[in-house]
């Protein structure tokens, strides 16, 4: 008596599903392109909205300025003459912690 047990048949066949690199190429390249498109336009725009502003004239210009008080300048020389000298007594004097290891 013989047995006959189905063969299996081994099928190396290229499949079908296959990348092509050239399509994402594609794709790389549109999307890069409308993003400096998009770049070029809003970049243009915000030219045209500072190009429309007023310039502002000098006369106006020193009106807004305000002008710093000699006082408050020599208030600020004076505090950091201060600590100047406060660092300065600080590193020239001895320490006052005696180290007990000597």
């Amino acid at each position: 008596m013989k047995i006959k047990f189905p063969k299996i048949k081994k099928v190396f066949k290229k499949q079908d599903f296959t990348v092509y690199p050239g399509f994402y190429w594609k794709i790389l390249l549109a999307v890069s392109f409308i993003l400096m498109l998009a770049s070029f336009l809003l970049s243009f725009l915000v030219f045209l909205k500072i190009n429309k502003e007023t310039i502002v004239s000098p006369e106006e210009l020193d009106l807004q300025i305000q002008t710093v008080k000699h006082e408050r300048i020599d208030n600020a020389l004076k505090y950091f003459k201060e600590r100047e000298e406060k660092t300065n007594e600080i590193l020239n004097s001895p320490a006052i912690v005696i180290d007990p290891s000597l």
